[in-house]
């Protein structure tokens, strides 16, 4: 729901902070004060359009701020959005803050959360926050597709929607491998042909996991066989091999073992020098031994090089076309086999998909007749319901069908009527809510209803009635007590009160009876102050409450007075006697589930 809004310097408003809470929020005041202006303002930052003809005389720019408490049913909606575009705040998931702001030079610059974003993505999320009657961009009712929707949510269809999206969904598979395998199919030669070409080169090398750094160093070492022989037997040399004037390192370091094994038995203290010699001796030898034998392998053989050159060239030519490494070849030539295998398979397994294919479709067409047989029986419920309301709202020659269409499709699924109709993941139906606002007018779609406060009044209806299929937070009703009396306005607010249970209401009216409902009730009204002018709104209490709705019956006189004070009075008592119904509807409801 909007908790908070702030305005500034835009159209007559300078500047304006509202708090909200939750229920049917009430504004009233005179033509012109500034009501619609503040719903203009709302229109403004969830994305709707707005230019710099909006900002105030005198200022640069305008600037519109709403912070959003988000309810259960929006939540994961608009939660999963602002993860996708990196906008969710972590200390504060529960609230969203939107914001637009209007330069005199033509910028618009719009915020979630503090950051800019694209006019599109505020749109995206604030059609789950708002809807605007009033305004026809933002009525949701109005929009087609979400028509269905609405009306598998108002039928509890959940279960008949999840078994035939299950069987779409398996079809949908179905058909993907099918589509690959006609494909292959079709390619089979040419792919063939490659396939086992590539398979066949790569085979031909007999690639070994790790070949590739073996080879490497055998390189290195038949590269410079020369070098090492001759570093490997100079150092062997000076380990063994030695003269009178210089004898060897092994000679040395048996001459110094001998010496601290005598000072080690006068000096018992360091005997660890004697060990540590003896050590060093050992190491010596062993380094000679295997000195000796690394020199018997070194091999100064260039038609081995030869060949290491070669096979590397190969490793690296294959790797170029299949891969970045010897592991990545073999990958290749496994994935190149079991394609050989499918394509050889192709025909067969084709065959297989489509007995499944078919056996699917006969399951779909079955979940979809199910669905959209539930569908018809939840519309005629809810034509009458909606008729119902228009009626109250008196708009008693109004009519309110759901249409039903189906599309031919070859390639659709048969009906047990034999025809073949188009499906997709919604099902069977293509479903649209159809209005005649007045008696002897045709069904028209509800793009092409009147606009004002008949819309408006058509949209309240609708809304009662989906109150539970529309996850919608707040909504806004402007003009919706156009053309109407005092005794239809005490049932509009009656309806709006109702509506107000499940959602936040804002309502811009002119009528006492209908403002009468409101759990929030706020006075707009135009001031001039140093020649320029500026609205100012005021939320009302008691006696100042009282004293607006005895304005709006004509003026400040004590027989109003009263005629309000009977009004609210009446306003209350209709509301908690709708609040007893509604909890002995829900003791009825809980008894008859207990039996």
């Amino acid at each position: 729901m909007l908790t908070e809004l702030r305005i500034e310097n835009f159209a007559i408003i300078q500047r304006l902070e509202l708090e909200f809470q939750s229920g049917l929020i009430t504004f009233t005041g005179e033509t012109g004060a500034g009501k619609s202006i503040i719903l203009d303002a709302i229109t403004a930052v969830v994305g709707g359009k707005a230019d710099a003809t909006l900002i105030r005389a005198g200022s640069d720019r305008a600037s519109v701020e709403a912070t959003f408490r988000l309810s259960a049913a929006s939540q994961q909606a608009v939660r999963q959005i602002l993860e996708r575009e990196d906008l969710l705040e972590e200390d504060a998931p529960d609230y969203l803050t939107l914001s637009r702001e209007l330069r005199r030079e033509g910028r618009s610059t719009s915020r979630i959360n503090g950051r800019a974003v694209g006019a599109n993505l505020v749109r995206e999320i604030g059609a789950y926050l708002i809807d605007i009657h009033g305004q026809s961009e933002h009525l949701s009712l109005l929009n087609v597709r979400q028509h269905i929707y609405l009306l598998d949510r108002y039928a509890n269809s959940e279960a008949a929607l999840a078994a035939y999206r299950q069987a779409y969904d398996r079809l949908m598979a179905l058909r993907r491998e099918l589509n690959h395998l006609r494909q292959t199919e079709q390619d089979a030669e040419r792919r063939t042909d490659l396939l086992s070409y590539q398979l066949q080169e790569i085979e031909a090398a007999a690639l070994k996991p790790g070949e590739e750094v073996e080879l490497r160093q055998e390189r290195e070492r038949l590269a410079n066989a020369e070098n090492l022989a001759s570093l490997s037997q100079q150092t062997l040399a000076l380990l063994d091999e030695g003269t009178p004037e210089a004898p060897s390192l092994s000679d040395l370091a048996g001459q110094v073992v001998q010496n601290l094994t005598a000072l080690a038995r006068i000096d018992a203290a360091k005997a660890n020098l004697a060990e540590q010699a003896e050590t060093i001796a050992e190491l010596l030898s062993e380094m000679a031994l295997e000195l000796s034998a690394y020199i018997e392998t070194i091999e100064f053989n260039p038609r081995r090089l030869e060949e290491t050159e070669e096979r590397l060239d190969l490793i690296h030519k294959l790797q170029r076309k299949y891969g970045g490494s010897i592991e990545a070849v073999l990958a290749f030539a496994e994935s190149a086999r079991q394609e050989l295998d499918t394509i050889a398979h192709a025909t067969e397994r084709i065959a297989e998909l489509e007995a499944q294919e078919s056996a699917a479709l006969t399951e779909l067409a079955r979940a979809g007749e199910a669905l959209s047989c539930q569908r018809k029986e939840a519309a005629l419920s809810l034509q009458a319901a909606v008729e119902k309301e228009l009626n109250d709202l008196s708009m008693s020659g109004a009519r309110f069908a759901v249409d039903f269409q189906t599309h031919p499709d070859p390639h659709g699924v048969t009906l047990s009527t034999g025809e073949r109709v188009a499906f997709d993941a919604t099902g069977i139906d293509r479903v649209e809510f159809l209005i005649a606002p007045n008696p002897g007018e045709g069904l028209k779609p509800l793009v092409r209803i009147a606009s004002g406060g008949e819309t408006s009044r058509l949209m309240l209806a609708l809304k009662n009635v989906l109150a539970q299929a529309d996850d919608i937070p707040t909504l806004i009703f402007d003009e919706i007590d156009q053309g109407i009396g005092g005794r239809v306005g005490m049932v509009v607010g009656e309806k709006l009160w109702q509506l107000a249970r499940r959602h936040e209401v804002l309502c811009v009216t002119h009528l006492p009876q209908l403002a009468a409902f409101g759990d929030q009730h706020f006075h707009v009204r135009k001031l001039v102050n140093e020649g320029r002018t500026i609205t100012q709104v005021e939320q009302l209490n008691d006696r100042a409450r009282l004293d607006e709705l005895a304005q709006m019956l004509g003026s400040l006189t004590d027989a109003n007075r009263q005629a309000a004070h009977e009004t609210l009075e009446m306003a209350r008592r209709r509301a908690a006697e709708l609040v007893r119904q509604a909890h002995d509807q829900r003791d009825n409801n809980g008894a008859k589930i207990a039996k």
